[in-house]
């Protein structure tokens, strides 16, 4: 068995309500990104990606393990795999975690992120929801 972190149970009106909220902060993660101007910073954006990231998990593993990961984001991805098995993808294991791993840093840091790590940040997260996206059609 996979050890998962602190889970807290959750039931399928909660996995559609983080859905909802994930494909929102996926709209306002593009706007952010298509309206920044040159010499803006990424954090914000890049915030928004990762929160963007979590809430698509959180939907996941509700709906399919009646769990979410409490407390601990490094833990997401495990909880995420324990979830999913062999469903979930390490192309998309490995968008989700390069995600994670800038959440202190972007959130909580004092270094200004670039455009640029902005946009790379809104790749892989583009790439993520559209798997996430695929999850709740089967």
């Amino acid at each position: 068995m996979v050890r998962t972190g602190p889970t807290k149970k959750k039931d399928e009106a909660f996995a559609n309500g983080r859905l909802l909220i994930a494909r929102g902060y996926l709209k306002d993660a593009r706007n952010s990104n298509s309206i920044a101007d040159p010499g803006d910073i990424g954090n914000p954006s890049m915030s928004t990606v990762i929160n963007c990231a979590i809430a698509y998990s959180d939907a996941l593993t509700a709906k399919f393990r009646g769990e979410i990961n409490q407390d601990d984001h490094q833990a997401v991805t495990k909880l995420l795999k324990a979830t999913l098995g062999k469903e979930f993808p390490a192309k998309q294991q490995t968008n989700l975690r390069a995600l994670l791993e800038q959440k202190d840093e972007v959130q909580y840091g004092s270094r200004a992120k670039t455009r640029r790590d902005a946009e790379r940040a809104l790749e892989r997260l583009e790439e993520f929801a559209a798997w996430a996206e695929q999850q709740f059609t089967l």
